[in-house]
């Protein structure tokens, strides 16, 4: 019988090929600096780790597993995801790159993490949580997965508080957004579920409770671009 994660995957899997284009003309490429202002948090977080193991959680096409690998070249890099559809275009980008000695892909949901308790140094997910089938459950995953005083690193849409930007936000994402989906992947209820996803997740004001339930510690949230899109920090107590 077929789940929520089923479902998730095989929808990911359909808009892979289109997914990175999508992504940089729907955020007019702001996302490369919104990915880049995260990475730099997560680098300053292991200055002091000689070699550090980077769990890259939903890691998709690897756009995120790449700028880790290129920001600390010192980093293992672990990156795992739901579609093979995705997997399989960050496995191509990789190699094309010549990261593969340093980049491991394995198909994995977050509520399910096939790896040993206290493994990594830290951990990264953009754009992410939202689509987990369980969202305790996956930051659980992850907390278990660290080691201790190991750094969590979340990037993530979010609906803006100023009124007028929302009101341009709504538009968008609830119009236009699926439209050009539509037009460039052939699939326009992708990202109808895009923007349902990013509505239905939590405000810093619910999320930082659960990352606290979750056992974490040292909680930050920084906000960018008006609020459209937030960096969530935190470490495992």
């Amino acid at each position: 019988m077929a789940t929520d994660k089923d479902h998730i995957a095989l929808m990911f899997n359909d808009i892979a090929p289109t997914y990175d284009k999508l992504n940089h003309i729907l955020s007019l490429n702001v996302d490369k600096s919104w990915r880049r202002k995260a990475v730099k948090r997560l680098k300053k977080s292991l200055a002091d780790v000689s070699t550090p193991k980077i769990l890259d959680v939903a890691c998709g096409t690897a756009d995120s597993t790449v700028q880790i690998a290129k920001s600390i070249e010192y980093a293992e890099i672990y990156g795992i995801d739901i579609s093979d559809g995705m997997l399989k275009i960050g496995e191509e980008k990789v190699a094309k790159l010549g990261l593969q000695n340093r980049i491991t892909f394995s198909k994995s949901a977050a509520e399910n993490i096939d790896y040993q308790d206290n493994t990594f140094d830290a951990a990264f997910v953009a754009f992410g949580v939202r689509n987990f089938s369980d969202r305790k459950k996956g930051l659980q995953e992850i907390f278990r997965v660290l080691k201790p005083n190991g750094t969590l690193i979340i990037l993530e849409l979010s609906e803006p508080h100023n009124v007028i930007v929302r009101w341009f936000y709504n538009l968008y994402f609830k119009n236009i957004l699926p439209l050009i989906g539509k037009c460039v992947s052939g699939n326009a209820d992708a990202y109808r579920y895009l923007q349902k996803t990013v509505e239905k997740f939590p405000m810093p004001n619910e999320f930082m409770p659960l990352l606290t339930e979750c056992g974490y510690k040292e909680l930050k949230d920084i906000a960018l671009t008006c609020g459209l899109c937030r960096i969530y920090q935190a470490k495992k107590s």
